[in-house]
């Protein structure tokens, strides 16, 4: 039966990403897990993330695409360690497929692993990966309709980012509206708006992302 074959494996997944999780804790890592349909900035954000806070902490990141290693290669380019993933065609990652690149870390020396889901606004969301936060991008340019029509991975998300701001001039976008489609789902989800062309709100992120580390009880390393 399809239900069940789907029950098993979000239980199979359950159990790894249990697993994952309290190696994380052992280690004192605090995994982020970022979703985000294709193009709405999430390896730009990484990118602006990364020079905000280089220096003040130590980060890891593992890249999920379906083919190619373009946005590993961004990554890499910041002299951070980092890990592709190409799935490919599967439409997300899982908690097996983030434990086979544990072996490719040192989380002694990480304070905050990220890992850069597939592009995609429904799948991604379903699977937990052992991660402590959960956020979501939108741009401005997918317009105001999506948690509306999407709306779980806005339930799931700890935090939401309105990304390309600059571009509210020229897109159909109500900022207003997808703040308040998105409180009706998850009441406690964060929702900061950021440009990465320009870097408007970028330090309020990092600011909650380092509040983060925080609230679980982590130090810098």
């Amino acid at each position: 039966m399809k239900i069940n074959v789907v029950r098993n494996i979000l239980e199979a997944n359950a159990r790894i990403a249990a697993e994952n999780r309290e190696l994380f804790a052992e280690k004192k890592v605090l995994v982020m897990n970022l979703m985000s349909s294709p193009g709405a900035g999430k390896t730009s954000l990484l990118e602006k993330t990364i020079d905000s806070l280089k220096g003040r902490m130590a980060i890891g990141v593992i890249e999920g695409d379906i083919q190619s290693s373009q946005d590993a290669e961004r990554i890499a380019a910041k002299d951070i360690p980092v890990v592709q993933i190409n799935t490919g065609g599967a439409c997300h990652l899982d908690g097996n497929m983030i434990r086979d690149t544990f072996h490719h870390f040192d989380f002694d020396a990480l304070d905050l692993l990220v890992v850069e889901n597939v592009g995609n606004l429904v799948c991604p969301a379903e699977f937990d990966l052992g991660e402590d936060v959960k956020v979501a991008i939108l741009s401005v340019a997918e317009g105001d309709d999506k948690p509306a029509k999407y709306p779980l991975i806005f339930h799931e998300s700890q935090a939401l980012l309105i990304n390309k701001i600059d571009l509210l001039p020229y897109v159909d976008c109500s900022v207003e509206k997808i703040r308040a489609e998105s409180l009706k789902i998850n009441t406690q989800i964060a929702i900061l708006e950021v440009s990465c062309r320009t870097g408007l709100g970028i330090s309020e992120w990092c600011a909650w992302l380092t509040d983060r580390i925080a609230a679980k009880g982590l130090g810098i390393k």
